[in-house]
C-alpha cells in the first residue's frame, strides 16, 4: 500500500501525536508499504527521509479557528493529487486536518481520521467548529478512536455515525525490551534506597508537573525514608519567528480561550511564575533533606531507563486523550498512579498496572486534582510494596501480549487493507 499520514508535527519534534505516527509509519515501512508523512516544515529537520519514511513538509501555521497561513493551497493540492491508496489524518483542531475540509470530496482514495480527543469540544471559541464538524466526519471512510468512552467517540456516537474502530495506543517493544541499567541512579545522584517517583510530559503547563511537585513537597515521609521525584519534559515546539507570528498566536488564543485567559498566559510567558515547578523543586532541594527533585529532559534511551528504575510513575495531567506514558510505564514493569484524565482509568484496567487518584473534571473537561489528596495517595502507595510489585509484573505481561506497537500497527494495517480492497 501507498500510505499518507498527515499530522501537525513530526520528527525531530517530540510529542504524543508525533510518537504515534512515527511508530505506525516505521512499522508499515518494515511491512513493505510505501509511507509518506505530510507535516509542518521545521528548521531543525535537515532530512526528508527517516527510517524509510518520506517526509513532506509544508510551511503552514494555525487552524480553522485561529486562522491558517502559509502553504495551505500547496498542501491541499498535494493531498488531492497524491498517488496514495489511503490517507490518515491524526488529530482535530490543527491545520493538516482543518485545511482539508473544503477538498475532502476531491480525495479519491480511502480517507481515515483519528480525532485524538477533541480537546476543544467544550471551549466557547470552538462552538462553530464543532457545529460544522459532523458534515466533515461523514466524508471519511473510517474513524479510529483510542478509547471506548471519551468525548470524541461519545460525540460521534451521539451523531449516529458508524464506520469506526477502537484501537489502543502502545509502547515500543524495541525500546522497552532492554536490560535495566544498574548505574542509572548513580549517574543522576539518586540515593540507592530512595523511593523514585517519575512523571513525563512536555512543559506546557497542562501536564501536571505543577500539581505533582507541590504534592511531593507536602508529602510526609517516615523517619529515615528518602524520596526522589523526576520531572521529565521537553519544551513545546515553538515556530514564532517574529512579532507577526506571536501576534497571530495571541489572536488565536483569544478566539479559543477568551481575552482574560490569554492575557494571563502572556504575562506568565513574559515574567515567569514564582511558583513554577522548577522554583518549587529548588525550594524542596534546599529545605527538605529527605527529598530530591530532578527537572530533566533526558535523551530517549536514558528516559527508558528512568521508566525502568522508577518505583512509581505518577500522572497528574490536566487534559489528555490516551496517554502514551501510561503504556510506557506498563512496558517498563513500573506501576502507575494517575488522575482521571483521558482514558487513564481504562488503561489501568487494560494493563493491570495502575491505580487511580481521586480527582474531578471541570465544565470544560480539564482534570483538577487536590494536591493534598495526591500527596496522601503517593505516600500510601510507597508503603504497599507487594501491590506495586504485582502491578508492575502484571502490566508488563499484558503489554507484551496486547499493547506493543507491533501488535497495534497490525490492527491498523488490517483496517487500511480492508478499506483499500473494498474500493478496488
Amino acid at each position: 500500500m501507498r500510505i499518507l499520514f498527515c499530522c501537525q508535527f513530526y520528527a525531530p519534534s517530540v510529542g504524543g501525536v508525533q510518537e504515534v505516527i512515527r511508530q505506525l509509519a516505521e512499522r508499515f515501512v518494515a511491512r513493505g508499504h510505501q509511507v509518506t508523512v505530510a507535516t509542518t516544515t521545521l528548521p531543525a529537520r535537515d532530512f526528508d527521509t527517516l527510517n524509510g519514511v518520506d517526509i513532506q513538509g509544508f510551511d503552514v501555521k494555525g487552524n480553522r479557528v485561529s486562522g491558517m497561513t502559509g502553504e495551505v493551497r500547496e498542501y491541499q493540492e498535494y493531498v488531492q493529487r497524491g498517488d496514495f491508496d489511503v490517507v490518515m489524518i491524526y488529530a482535530a483542531q490543527q491545520w493538516t486536518f482543518d485545511a482539508l475540509w473544503p477538498v475532502l470530496d476531491n480525495i479519491k482514495y480511502a480517507k481515515v481520521f483519528g480525532p485524538c480527543g477533541f480537546s476543544g469540544l467544550y471551549e466557547s471559541g470552538y462552538a462553530k467548529y464543532y457545529q460544522d464538524l459532523p458534515e466533515v466526519l461523514r466524508k471519511f471512510d473510517h474513524l479510529i478512536f483510542n478509547a471506548t468512552k471519551y468525548r470524541d467517540i461519545d460525540y460521534v456516537r451521539d451523531l449516529g455515525i458508524g464506520g469506526f474502530s477502537i484501537l489502543s495506543n502502545g509502547a515500543n517493544e524495541v525500546e522497552f525490551d532492554v536490560v535495566p541499567d544498574p548505574t542509572f541512579r548513580v549517574r543522576h545522584g539518586i540515593p540507592l534506597q530512595s523511593f523514585l517517583f517519575l512523571t513525563v510530559g512536555s512543559f506546557t503547563g497542562l501536564k501536571g508537573h505543577h500539581e505533582l511537585v507541590n504534592a511531593f513537597a507536602r508529602m510526609h515521609l517516615p523517619e529515615n525514608q528518602h524520596a526522589t521525584l523526576i520531572l521529565n519534559g521537553n519544551e513545546v515546539q515553538s515556530l514564532e519567528k517574529g512579532l507577526g507570528d506571536i501576534s497571530r498566536k495571541f489572536v488565536g488564543l483569544v478566539k479559543t480561550h477568551g481575552l482574560i485567559y490569554s492575557l494571563k498566559q502572556a504575562v506568565r510567558r513574559m515574567i515567569g511564575s514564582s511558583s513554577s515547578p522548577r522554583t518549587v523543586a529548588e525550594s524542596i532541594n534546599k529545605l527538605q533533606s529527605n527529598k530530591l527533585v530532578l527537572v530533566t529532559d533526558l535523551p530517549r534511551k536514558e528516559l527508558t531507563q528512568a521508566f525502568i528504575a522508577a518505583d512509581l510513575f505518577v500522572f497528574a495531567s490536566n487534559i489528555e486523550h490516551s496517554p502514551l506514558v501510561l503504556f510506557e510505564a506498563a512496558a517498563a514493569g513500573t506501576p502507575f498512579l494517575s488522575v482521571y484524565v483521558g482514558n487513564a482509568e481504562e488503561i489501568a484496567r487494560w494493563t493491570g498496572a495502575g491505580v487511580m487518584c481521586p480527582s474531578e473534571v471541570d465544565a470544560k473537561g480539564y482534570t483538577r486534582v487536590n494536591e493534598g489528596v495526591l500527596a496522601q495517595t503517593m505516600a500510601s502507595l510507597m508503603k504497599q510494596n507487594d501491590l506495586l510489585e504485582t502491578m508492575g509484573v502484571t502490566g508488563k505481561k499484558n503489554w507484551q501480549e496486547r499493547f506493543t506497537w507491533g501488535k497495534v500497527a497490525g490492527q491498523y494495517e488490517e483496517i487500511f487493507t480492508r478499506l483499500v480492497n473494498s474500493r478496488a
